[in-house]
């Protein structure tokens, strides 16, 4: 991972830790190709911070999961097809729904 460094006259407040870089950049992948497999399916997923949603994936890379969804409490009650995007990292599980 290249260095990167603070600005002249400016003070670093955080540097994560290179081993939490490393176990963070395996996860995405490992997510990213397990996102991909979920591709046009029916998913639930939750969230470190516990919340859980319901859709379609519909798009996946290595820091975003984009879920379609008709969820009303995010986009109102002409919701049909709302797309929402969440960050790779944030996901605790993910369930395939049948």
């Amino acid at each position: 991972m290249p260095s990167r460094s603070a600005p002249a006259g400016s003070t670093q407040l955080y540097k994560a830790d290179s081993q939490w870089c490393d176990q963070l950049s395996k996860t995405r992948q490992k997510l990213a190709g397990i996102c991909g497999q979920c591709m046009n399916r029916r998913v639930r997923i939750e969230t470190i911070d516990g919340h859980s949603y319901e859709g379609v994936v519909v798009g996946a890379d290595n820091t975003y999961l984009h879920l379609m969804t008709g969820d009303a409490r995010f986009f109102g009650p002409y919701a049909s097809n709302a797309i929402l995007t969440l960050v790779l990292f944030e996901l605790l599980v993910i369930t395939l729904l049948i």
